[in-house]
């Protein structure tokens, strides 16, 4: 693999522009940007320690024993062989011990930088971080149906995420752009996250060049020594479940690692098909993926941030399709949870999984399970948190605005109950006493503003009134609010030479080669 291009990126990061950039700013439509959540609620732990201590020592055999597969990549191979690991072909056995001890180095919690500063987000210890849906090829809206993604459909799903309240984060590929051609793809995506966006944002790892591409449009964006010593993307590493490491993914994961860039080490996980019908043999699987993964990055560069990560379903044994919200791959999630933070690391997994082909009532039980349990399993970092629809196959439209909006509802939940003595109430228990009410009482009127979690989608008027608007239903009203959010939308200001320099850049590598769609 080469080192950067750099034929079309500036030495040193330019400064012109400013007083556009000023402009910019004095234009921008004003919405409010929630904080990443801080967890005030204990996890919820289905595992004793008896049984975390079995299953570890079970995923200690796994990787002494069995051994896990680093395919396509000698160099992964060379040093898994110097660390002192048994190598047959491609087959690494890891002996016991090692893996812990590799992944000692990996912090226990990372900051990632978006380019508004004000929006970092810490992922890791009691902190939750909302990121949408990742990789659908499909999208869905009421106009269009379901159809084959475009880079415009990419371009207002990035849009959505970043006028969304709730969300912390801008997320990847939120939908895959199957009209821009495979080799290129990536830099359309990442030019539209950087500049349509201010969150922070996830990179390229179909192939490491375009990785390294990811990295080169950070120096460009954030400036080439701040890239090496900040965090400015957690990018997503599929484990080939079950125990196998493909060169292209690991390869990215190298590219990231030596550039001080988090990735999300994370089993893919189908329950009877990837891994064991049995949820501690489940949860011994993940373990043994997740410690290989995670002592190979820090193989690579001690020190470099990583997150445990788990895409947990079941499956359906009579069809062989995956099914959500089930209460196995709720313990699953949880399990996992419980690892991860006995490995002392950051935890990614959960978000709005469906079955469902429409943003209908089984959409809404599944993702509404799904989300409640990532909460309560301890996520730090929840991938596919709006718009996954068609077990991932599709990306909603409606369905991103509707879960974007119920994202509120995390992050109230996580706040606790409030014991001070605003929260106790007994003055206002004192003033209403027997047979009264609350209504025009002194506490009410100083707390009825914040003091419940308002939804700015769902409809709770009087059935006359709703009749009268129409009679709409949850998903006609969310696409009349995606319209509006689309039309509000306002691009976040950025220095135009920078915005020049990652366009040129992107052009400079586009024309470098030919299209390729295989």
């Amino acid at each position: 693999m080469s080192d950067t291009d750099t034929t079309a990126k500036p030495a040193r990061r330019a400064r012109g522009g400013g007083g556009a950039a000023r402009r910019a700013a004095r234009t921008a439509v004003s919405f409010e940007t929630a904080k990443y959540i801080e967890r005030n609620i204990p996890n919820y732990e289905v595992l004793d320690e008896a049984a975390l201590d079995i299953i570890e020592t079970n995923a200690e055999t796994v990787l002494a024993e069995i051994g896990v597969i680093f395919s396509d990549n000698e160099f992964a191979l060379d040093l898994w062989r110097k660390a002192g690991a048994d190598i047959d072909g491609e087959r690494v056995r890891i002996p016991r011990g090692m893996a812990r001890e590799l992944i000692k180095t990996a912090p226990s919690q990372y900051t990632q930088v978006g380019r508004d500063r004000s929006k970092d987000v810490v992922v890791g210890g009691k902190n939750l971080v909302l990121a949408p849906v990742y990789g659908p090829p499909f999208v869905r809206d009421m106009e269009g149906g379901r159809r084959y993604a475009t880079i415009e459909d990419f371009r207002n799903f990035v849009k959505l995420g970043y006028m969304s309240k709730w969300l912390h984060h801008s997320g990847g590929t939120v939908c895959e752009p199957t009209d821009v051609a495979v080799n290129k793809r990536h830099l359309d995506m990442l030019l539209a996250h950087m500049t349509l966006s201010d969150k922070p944002f996830m990179g390229s790892v179909t192939e490491p060049s375009r990785a390294q591409d990811s990295v080169d449009m950070c120096e460009i964006l954030f400036g080439k020594e701040f890239v090496q010593e900040n965090t400015c993307m957690t990018s997503l590493i599929n484990i080939n479940s079950p125990l196998t490491f493909d060169g292209i993914m690991m390869g990215a994961m190298e590219i990231f690692a030596r550039n001080n860039q988090a990735s999300i080490i994370s089993p893919f996980i189908v329950g009877g098909a990837m891994a064991p019908v049995s949820i501690a043999g489940t949860l011994t699987q993940v373990m043994a993926e997740i410690m290989a993964g995670v002592a190979y990055s820090q193989l690579v560069r001690p020190g470099a941030p990583v997150v445990a990560g788990a895409f947990v379903s079941s499956i359906d044994m009579n069809s062989g399709a995956p099914t959500f919200g089930t209460p196995e791959a709720a313990q699953v999630t949880y399990g996992v949870g419980q690892i991860a933070r006995r490995l002392n690391l950051p935890y990614r997994s959960g978000g709005s999984f469906c079955g469902s082909k429409l943003p209908d009532a089984q959409a809404g039980y599944e993702t509404a399970n799904t989300l409640s349990n990532a909460l309560l399993a301890g996520v730090n970092f929840m991938l596919h948190s709006c718009g996954w629809l068609e077990g991932g196959l599709v990306a909603s439209f409606e369905k991103f605005v509707m879960d974007a909006d119920q994202l509120g509802v995390l992050h109230h939940m996580a706040k606790g109950v409030d014991m001070s003595e605003n929260g106790q109430a007994m003055g206002a228990i004192r003033e209403v006493g027997p047979s009264g009410h609350y209504l025009g009482c002194e506490h009410t009127q100083a707390n009825f503003k914040t003091a419940f979690w308002r939804s700015d989608l769902l409809d709770y008027k009087p059935y006359e009134t709703w009749a009268d608007e129409g009679s709409r239903d949850t998903m006609t009203l969310a696409n009349e609010r995606m319209k509006k959010m689309l039309a509000d939308y306002r691009e976040p200001p950025l220095d135009p030479a920078i915005k020049q320099a990652l366009e040129d850049f992107v052009a400079a590598k586009k024309a470098s080669m030919p299209d390729a769609f295989g």
